[in-house]
């Protein structure tokens, strides 16, 4: 399967709808009967509520706090689940790339690449991620302003990415803390692109527990009925059947019964939106 543009046509994805879209599995690949056993789940939670679904997962997490730290089976493994996954259960797939050279083998098997935030303003990853027909969604930098955001998207743009997203996952405040300024969702709303509000993430105490990532997932369904209530197109969830046991991040994943609530309160919050805005007419 080749998926450049030159000889190759790629289905888009819907990111338009009455529900925002929903993005969401474990962090990281742990194995592939864990993968597809979430995958299963998560798809059949999301379609149940109404929205549409597409899976997350991680086959190297390359910026973890330890050296020590689990990453993944890595890239060649990795990309094996995740297409069984597609194959298998039928969802879109999205996953991140954290160097040039894993941009060609993860376009052939995902429908999204995404750059991570770190990484959010390396000009060579847009340029190799425009030679295919892939979607890209960019994790806003914890250090980068909404406004600064304009320039991801006119770069991404001019190096021929058709399909593109931005993600708001809290912006750094002091050390190991986040906070979400929610007025950012509404000015890269106004860029043109869709954008999603990843949850999980923005609970993140990063490096919080010395030598791993802390957070409070406690928080996750206050911020999605924000995000809910400010107008987004997607939300971005990582969920774990344990997160406590989880191998990287599971301060801050959800349950799958957490986001069954989550998802029944977003779609509750913008049915009132709807109602307000008609009444006022």
């Amino acid at each position: 399967m080749n998926r450049n543009k030159k000889d190759s046509m790629h289905t888009s994805i819907t990111l338009s709808g009455s529900l925002p879209f929903i993005i969401a599995g474990p962090c990281v690949i742990e194995s592939e009967a864990h993968t597809l056993h979430m995958a299963v789940l998560l798809e059949s939670l999301v379609r149940a509520e109404g929205y549409r679904y597409i899976f997350k997962s991680s086959y190297d997490k390359a910026n973890r706090t330890s050296i020590h730290s689990f990453r993944g089976p890595g890239i060649d493994q990795g990309l094996r689940i995740l297409e069984k996954v597609h194959r298998e259960v039928g969802c879109p797939i999205l996953t991140d790339v954290h160097s040039v050279e894993q941009i060609a083998p993860a376009a052939e098997v995902v429908n999204i690449i995404q750059i991570p935030a770190f990484l959010c303003r390396q000009t060579d990853l847009y340029i190799e991620a425009g030679k295919y027909d892939v979607a890209v969604n960019v994790k806003k930098g914890q250090f980068m302003s909404p406004e600064s955001m304009i320039n991801i998207v006119e770069k991404a743009r001019e190096c021929g990415i058709r399909e593109l997203t931005l993600t708001e996952r809290g912006v750094s405040f002091g050390y190991e803390r986040l906070v979400v300024d929610f007025t950012g969702i509404q000015i890269m709303r106004e860029m043109g692109v869709p954008v999603i509000f990843d949850a999980t993430h923005s609970v993140q105490q990063p490096g919080g527990e010395g030598y791993r990532s802390g957070g409070n997932r406690n928080f996750v369904p206050g911020l999605c009925r924000a995000a809910a209530a400010n107008g987004i197109d997607g939300l971005f969830l990582e969920v774990h059947q344990c997160p406590d046991s989880a191998p990287c991040d599971g301060p801050n994943m959800i349950m799958p019964d957490s986001l069954t609530g989550i998802l029944k309160e977003v779609k509750a919050i913008i049915q009132a939106m709807k109602e307000m805005t008609h009444e006022q007419r």
